[in-house]
């Protein structure tokens, strides 16, 4: 049976529109699967937006060499495309003397990790750039910056689509199985009709749903260590009449589930405090306005001026993390499955954070794996 298709691309999130469009690149035919009205609409739209210098992450693992790629590839296409960015830099807070040690021990990780231009600040420089930020100490990330992941993910369609890379929205894949020169795959089409597509080769950037997708092929995903913990996380706005101004990102030292309620800025200045960690059973994006007092209260370690009542509840993400309750680590799952018996089969599981700055290096290595 001869393909229709080169490689069918499950999910046009931002990793799965970066590897469409670099398999394109290569001169390999696309199509990909969408089951969202546009592009983008998940995990990608919910982001921080922050590019990552590749801190937090163990030496030498996928998520540090992606991020430190990735970071580098995404910073370059944003100036050669003029999309919207802007490397502020960030610092990264001991709100104690006790959190010191814990803060030396994350940058001598990211030095480890090639992280560059890390400088440290005692609590006068902390002030000088951040007024209303106390620490004990801290040390500044300049090359962690800001994007607009809307152009970013749009760049990355229009790109692939100058190759020839379709794009089918509104269809959702609900079987897999090998055939004869690769997969058949079976969509829902908007109507509710089915459709099938015989392709070479299979990616699956599902996003939130790369368990399910992985499982559809006939791999068992908690055998494979595959099986995903959705993992929300809500923002709260900062009022524009708080008297509080920052002129980057400030974090504070890593929570258990993610990297603790933290100040983020967006391209138009906007402050958003967040995200929280909370494990649930099924994504959903509501907040709750009770949770003021709790993010002010966390904040506040660093942030002694703020007030729960200058914040309002703003937008809330669901991490696709591999890393359950109480597991510290799990790297990205970046699989080619020739080995289960599947050749052609590459599932990209647990693309979390700092998965919109390691884009561009996981799709490099999606085409290299195809």
């Amino acid at each position: 049976m001869k393909p229709e298709v080169d490689v069918l691309v499950v999910g046009a999130g931002i990793v799965g529109l970066a590897a469409a469009a670099a398999l394109a690149r290569r001169g390999r035919s696309v199509l990909v699967l969408e089951r969202r009205e546009a592009i983008a609409r998940e995990t990608t739209s919910r982001s921080s937006e922050v590019i990552h210098a590749g801190l937090y992450y163990p030496e030498g693992s996928l998520k540090a060499l992606c991020c430190s790629e990735g970071r580098e590839r995404l910073y370059a296409r944003c100036e050669a495309l003029r999309i919207p960015h802007r490397a502020l830099g960030k610092i990264v807070v001991a709100a104690a003397e006790e959190e010191v040690p814990r803060l030396e021990a994350l940058a001598r990780q990211a030095e480890r990790n090639g992280v560059p231009g890390l400088r440290w600040l005692g609590p006068g420089e902390v002030r000088a750039r951040e007024p209303h930020v106390r620490a004990a100490r801290a040390f500044l990330s300049p090359r962690t910056g800001i994007v607009d992941s809307h152009a970013l993910a749009l760049s990355y369609a229009a790109e692939g689509e100058a190759h020839g890379v379709e794009i089918a929205l509104r269809r959702e894949l609900v079987g897999l199985e090998r055939a004869p020169g690769g997969y058949r795959a079976f969509a829902r089409e908007p109507d509710g009709a089915a459709a099938v597509i015989v392709a070479g080769a299979v990616v699956n950037a599902a996003g939130l749903a790369a368990d399910r997708v992985a499982a559809l092929a006939g791999i068992d995903a908690d055998a494979a260590g595959y099986r995903l913990h959705p993992c929300k996380g809500d923002y709260f706005s900062l009022a524009p009449g708080a008297p509080l101004r920052f002129a980057g990102l400030v974090y504070p030292l890593q929570g258990a589930a993610g990297l603790g309620i933290h100040v983020t800025l967006d391209l138009g200045g906007r402050v958003r405090l967040g995200p929280d960690a909370e494990y649930v059973p099924a994504p959903r994006y509501d907040v709750d306005p009770g949770k003021a007092a709790r993010f002010a209260e966390a904040a506040g370690r660093y942030l002694p001026e703020l007030r729960a009542e200058w914040l309002a509840p703003d937008s809330a993400g669901v991490r696709p993390k591999l890393a359950g309750p109480g597991v510290a680590f799990r790297d990205f799952v970046i699989a080619e499955e020739g080995a289960r018996g599947l050749p052609g089969l590459v599932n990209l599981v647990g693309i979390e954070s700092p998965g919109l700055t390691a884009a561009p290096a996981i799709a490099e290595r999606v085409a290299a794996l195809l």
